[in-house]
């Protein structure tokens, strides 16, 4: 394999297909990337097993063939390589190492055969549709936070994407919840994703997927099987299996009657959650909310510390209550948050709290109190 290409296309690519290669790996070949060359393309290819990245870039071909070598290695290398320069790829007679040149540098990587290397896109695909990379995006971006870390509940390590009937008609719907938060983004369903099966998505792909959607202008096309959901943005192919689990009926835990509302600025009330819970320690982030007519106090108090208390305008014309809240999880919510103004419904101290941007109805989250 004999193969020329410009150095900016050849780092994009790698860029795209490497992070998916774990550091350590037991399994050597699971460290290397596919290189493919053929007709006037090259092709790149990396997986773990659970989710693989692929992409084609067009080259100078002079001898076509394909190999593996050291996925991590690789990019640092034409990463470290200058801007505009001219890369030529070159396999041994011996079929031994895969050399890379760039004007005076020269470097030798070793391989190991392209047989090796397992193919994970192999599927029947029954559901297909296309949407905007903004739209996914936003979706993504809405939920991600609340992904679950906690792998003994392994079905909700991933974003639960289904289709639902709702009152403006088919919506395409992210759901992702850690057991104390729950995240919630809907846009209308795009054609061809009606009756979708629901599919959780793995935390590892959805962070590859938000990488792959830097222009949101772009068109996704989305292709979906039984156990594997798979991805084209432009050049690049995601293709990730999916968890096999039943997400749980998370409509049950959206409260449908709080009848306490709470108005309040979201720059105000999201600064004043970051000050007062600087006192927080680690291993307890309460904050406590005091509601009054027209005004919020949030106190936290530390044992080893001390205690810290703010006020802000507030507009909440209900009985007085006081509920607490994880200050880190509060906060979460109040980045997602886009509007001028935040809005809380709420029912006692030990009931779930609903939060919503003032204006926007297609997203919600739902925040379970602590005990302050």
């Amino acid at each position: 394999m004999r193969v020329t290409l410009d150095r900016t296309n050849l780092l994009k690519s790698l860029t795209h297909v490497h992070r998916v290669v774990e550091r350590r790996n037991t399994v050597p070949i699971l460290s290397n990337v596919l290189i493919k060359a053929d007709g006037s393309e090259i092709g790149f290819k990396a997986t773990d097993l659970d989710l693989e990245v692929s992409e084609a870039i067009n080259a100078m071909i002079e001898t076509p063939g394909a190999t593996t070598v050291p996925a991590h290695m690789m990019h640092d290398i034409v990463r470290k390589l200058p801007d505009g320069a001219e890369v030529v790829l070159e396999t041994s007679g011996d079929g031994a190492t895969l050399s890379i040149q760039s004007g005076r540098s020269r470097f030798s990587l070793q391989m190991l055969p392209e047989s090796d290397f397992p193919d994970l896109t192999a599927a029947e695909y029954s559901h297909s549709f296309s949407l905007a990379a903004g739209a996914l995006k936003r979706l993504i971006d809405r939920t991600q936070f609340a992904i679950s870390t906690e792998e003994t509940r392994y079905y909700l390590n991933g974003i639960y994407f289904h289709a639902v009937e709702g009152p403006e008609g088919q919506m395409f719907r992210a759901v992702a919840t850690d057991g104390h938060r729950l995240a919630q983004a809907e846009i209308p369903a795009p054609e061809g994703s009606v009756g979708m099966p629901g599919i959780i998505v793995p935390r590892k792909a959805v962070g590859e997927i938000q990488k792959l959607l830097e222009d949101t202008d772009a068109n996704v096309e989305v292709e979906l099987s039984p156990n594997k959901i798979r991805l084209t943005v432009g050049t690049v192919v995601l293709t990730s299996k999916l968890i096999d689990g039943t997400f749980p009926d998370y409509t049950r835990v959206i409260p449908q009657n709080n009848d306490k509302e709470l108005v309040v600025d979201r720059a105000a009330f999201k600064d004043a959650v970051d000050r007062v819970s600087t006192i927080s320690s680690d291993r307890g982030r309460a904050v406590k909310l005091a509601l009054d007519d027209g005004r919020l106090t949030l106190t936290v108090t530390n044992p080893d510390s001390g205690t810290a208390t703010e006020e802000i305008a507030a507009d909440y014309q209900a009985e007085p209550l006081e509920i607490g809240f994880n200050s880190r999880y509060l906060l979460d919510i109040a980045n997602q948050l886009e509007s001028e103004t935040a809005r809380f419904r709420l029912a006692d101290p030990g009931s779930p709290t609903l939060i919503q941007d003032q204006d926007d109805d297609g997203t919600l989250y739902v925040l379970m109190p602590m005990r302050v």
